[in-house]
């Protein structure tokens, strides 16, 4: 089978788990035909079975902006034609799916046509797709799809209930590889932490869905029990908070470590305690689930998919959304009992063994073989 993927290229989650999904296929011995508009961060252009196709925009200066959906759809037409793919595989809703569309227009013409899947994973439902400028291309999009799926339960409400939607929701939920996060070797946990401290961690694009100022709010009143460190990894708008709020603590200043991004995220979230997601929004809690992988248990706020990842009372603990006090005792609770971080460490390695791509591989395999089947029959009705 021969499948195009369409995604982001950066670090967010729908470009990582597209990317991660395409690996997984390349390996099992698919042909796998990445198209995007830059390289995407994690993936393994070395595989003989991957293939990469960059979408270029011509600068015209009569284009305020340069019309991207216009050179990806002409990047669609062009590979599914050149490399005979058997069937694409939009991740996010605009442009991939809308653009996708497009270009299989263009293949009618010809006589041609080729089944599309579209993947929804968040914020092209929830924010993007609820703006009055998209919402009729990403309800149009959705539906002239030939499969949807959805990363969570939640996000699959969410779509029911913003848009009129006329076909089934699938719900495959991302996933991980727990192969990446096996033991650590030569991880020195003492270059973030003394012995007598615990490692609080937080992961994000740092936007202000994430609430970093939570974050903070939350170690301020941990630290105030117990010694601690607390670890911040990720770039973006609200770094300015960060920076903010060590002005007003100074007496924090040695307790907080800003990473930026990093290459070794899986070494640093072994080495900690607790990995703090107030987030206000999420369609699943990936970063959740890779936390979980490196055995490390998750406050959370409850929102969006969250409680699908994070078992209350057993990988972690859930309170409402900007309930810090909440947060901040659950924290407190759980690194003051040496017993009960160690069984939630364990049991949260078991959670994320659940999703694991092993697991999560196959179903995506027969949703492609289910859809390739009833387009088939359909183009032959």
């Amino acid at each position: 089978m021969k499948i195009g993927i369409l995604c982001y290229p950066t670090y967010g989650g729908s470009g990582i788990v597209a990317t991660e999904l395409g690996m997984s296929l390349a390996n099992k011995g698919y042909e796998v035909h990445f198209i995007s508009s830059a390289l995407p961060a994690r993936l393994d252009i070395t595989n003989p079975n991957i293939f990469f196709h960059k979408v270029n925009v011509q600068t015209y200066p009569l284009f305020q902006y340069q019309p991207y959906d216009i050179a990806l759809s002409s990047m669609i037409y062009r590979v599914v034609n050149l490399y005979k793919l058997d069937i694409l595989h939009a991740h996010y809703a605009i442009p991939y799916a809308y653009a996708a569309f497009t270009a299989k227009q263009m293949l009618k013409v010809e006589g041609k046509d080729i089944p599309l899947v579209t993947t929804l994973h968040g914020t092209d439902i929830t924010l993007v797709g609820q703006h009055p400028s998209y919402k009729h291309a990403v309800e149009f999009s959705i539906n002239q799809s030939d499969t949807i799926t959805s990363v969570s339960e939640s996000l699959k409400k969410d779509t029911l209930q913003f848009f009129n939607i006329k076909k089934d929701i699938q719900v495959i939920t991302n996933f991980i590889d727990n192969s990446e996060f096996d033991e650590c070797v030569n991880c020195d946990r003492n270059q973030f932490a003394n012995d007598d401290e615990k490692i609080l961690i937080h992961v994000s694009n740092l936007r202000p869905v994430k609430r970093i100022e939570e974050v903070l709010a939350i170690f301020k009143n941990v630290h105030k029990k117990i010694k601690s460190k607390l670890v911040i990894i990720g770039e973006g708008p609200d770094m300015e908070k960060i920076n903010q709020f060590l002005e007003e603590n100074p007496e924090l200043i040695g307790k907080i470590r800003l990473l930026g991004k990093v290459n070794d995220l899986y070494k640093i979230l072994q080495l900690s305690d607790v990995f703090l997601l107030p987030s206000e929004q999420e369609s699943f809690g990936l970063a959740a689930l890779e936390a979980m992988a490196a055995n490390t248990p998750v406050i959370s706020s409850n929102a969006g998919g969250i409680p699908e990842v994070n078992i209350q009372g057993e990988t972690g603990y859930l309170a409402e959304i900007g309930n810090v006090e909440a947060m901040s005792n659950y924290t407190i609770k759980l690194l003051s009992d040496e017993k009960l971080l160690a069984k939630m460490k364990i049991n949260a390695k078991k959670q994320a063994i659940k999703f694991d791509i092993k697991n999560i591989l196959p179903i995506y395999e027969k949703m492609y073989e289910e859809t390739l089947y009833r387009f088939k029959n359909l183009q032959d009705a």
